[in-house]
């Protein structure tokens, strides 16, 4: 591992921001520290950075450990929500700044910021200052300067919060691309699950200062290991008051978490599904919401609320319409355990593909 956080252990007066907290990230690797706010995320990256110490426990980098080391000199990277860019400095002197502190010659910066122009693609922009930049831009500014001295560890703190969606989207896969061709160790901290999704090699999910779960996005969406993070990575509902078709309860106050690719919503009338009657619930439409690629049907089965994706390609549906819904499988929360479980009606049974 290039970086390793060994029981750290961080508390602000009577708030605990880290308990016990453990996880390593291998070199080259593009971590995501995703939770709520007051989750601990940042915290972990501020004492990673050397900006704030651990009450106890044991920070390493590239094998050492760091915790009396300070933050200038653990070959850091770091790159602030707020760009944190000098206003009155040009494009070109805010990413040579790290460089000119350092002392290095003049021929050498030159050639270090103009490299990094062009590849952050800033090209022909060194003489504007960050008033007359885009958002985008400015970020691009700040990951620039953050890559000139070199870094072993680039640490990022909610690099996109501040951009808009359409941009925020563009800068997501600029930065996997970037961080892959460079081969730096990086460390991004996210509330925003789909950023970490789509950009992360590895996940560390937190909660109350706590890490629920580490692993690969596809493990952390399709394998979740605790009820938080069932809960919180897919933004499906949770339902208290539950009893469907071919899902007897394991405990008879568990919860239930059906995740919209866990649902088929169809008219009584598509012949396709005639043989699953006998699985399928009845539905009402509440809302349709259009997506652009789909849309979002919200159904009221009954004391439960789910969310359900429809194909564009398919017959439109109208709020207030009973549609039959069949539920593939859905997530058991029993305490803190999470079990997934199958209809026990489908078993062995052909399932049309829509």
């Amino acid at each position: 591992m290039y970086v390793e956080l060994r029981n750290i252990e961080k508390s602000f007066g009577s708030f605990q921001a880290s308990r016990g907290v453990s996880f390593g990230v291998e070199e080259g690797q593009l971590a995501a520290l995703l939770g709520p706010s007051g989750s601990g995320k940042t915290t972990l990256l501020r004492m990673i950075a050397g900006l704030d110490s651990p009450d106890s426990g044991e920070i390493l980098i590239g094998g050492r450990v760091v915790n009396d080391i300070p933050g200038s000199q653990r070959g850091i990277g770091f790159v602030f929500q707020s760009y944190a860019l000098f206003r009155y400095m040009t494009v070109y002197d805010n990413i040579a700044f790290g460089l000119e502190v350092q002392k290095r010659p003049r021929g050498e910066i030159r050639r270090r910021v103009e490299e990094l122009m062009d590849l952050t693609g800033l090209a022909g922009l060194g003489k504007r200052y960050p008033g007359q930049l885009s958002g985008g831009q400015r970020q691009r500014v700040a990951f620039a300067r953050a890559l000139a001295p070199n870094p072993r560890l680039l640490l990022l703190d909610e690099p996109f919060a501040a951009i808009d969606a359409k941009v925020r989207q563009e800068l997501r896969l600029w930065l996997k691309s970037t961080i892959a061709e460079l081969g730096i160790t990086s460390i991004f901290v996210t509330h925003d699950q789909a950023e970490a999704l789509e950009v992360a090699d590895t996940i560390i999910v937190t909660d109350q200062g706590r890490v629920e779960q580490i692993g690969a996005p596809a493990d952390i969406y399709l394998r979740p290991e605790t009820a938080f993070v069932t809960r919180f990575v897919g933004n499906s509902p949770v339902v208290s008051k539950w009893s469907f078709l071919g899902f007897p309860k394991t405990a008879a106050d568990s919860l239930a978490v059906i995740r919209p690719e866990f649902i088929e919503a169809f008219k009584p009338d598509n012949q396709k599904f005639a043989g699953l009657m006998d699985a399928a619930e009845t539905g009402v439409v509440e809302d349709v919401a259009f997506k652009g690629s789909h849309y979002e049907l919200t159904l009221r089965v009954g004391d439960a609320v789910l969310t359900v994706r429809r194909s564009l390609a398919r017959r439109p549906v109208t709020r207030g319409e009973v549609l039959k819904v069949l539920i593939y499988r859905l997530y058991e929360l029993v305490g803190d355990r999470v079990l997934l479980r199958e209809n026990a009606l489908l078993a062995g049974r052909d399932i049309p593909d829509d």
